[in-house]
């Protein structure tokens, strides 16, 4: 294996374990900087390797994961709009509305009132499948046949 080959597997593993602390701390206050510490990286590294590994930058990822929760919780409907905002580690009420309606393609609110009896009965597996959120400007047009 030549040295450009083990160097690339071990930025890999450490991007991994980047990923994977997100996963579980997305509610804490985390930022490109210090996951970049943990991963022995300069803040411009990790973000260039994670998105080309992964197709977002860490900090899409992170607000991906929050979103992701948050949509759970809200479904859950006994914690109200503010209140999950702070329990996924959003700081600001404003950029989490903006990061969800453009991640969801509604706003929290509107999510909240909607969803709540969507998924009941369906085994929470499928509903993190079918639930998970995609960028608009992502997401492909539905063909009208």
């Amino acid at each position: 294996m030549t040295g450009v080959s083990e160097q690339r597997l071990s930025d890999l593993a450490w991007l991994r374990r980047v990923r994977d602390r997100i996963d579980r701390e997305y509610a804490q206050p985390l930022d490109v900087e210090a996951l970049a510490r943990g991963a022995h990286m300069s803040a411009g590294h990790l973000s260039r390797q994670f998105k080309a590994a992964y197709g977002e930058s860490p900090y899409s990822y992170l607000m991906t994961r929050r979103i992701e929760r948050a949509m759970a919780l809200l479904r859950r409907g006994d914690l109200n709009v503010t209140e999950v905002c702070f329990a996924v580690g959003c700081q600001s009420l404003g950029t989490f509305s903006t990061r969800f309606t453009e991640l969801v393609g509604v706003p929290p609110s509107v999510y909240r009132k909607t969803a709540r009896g969507d998924m009941a009965g369906v085994p929470p597996c499928v509903v993190k499948q079918v639930s998970r959120p995609v960028r608009i400007r992502e997401a492909k047009p539905l063909s009208r046949t």
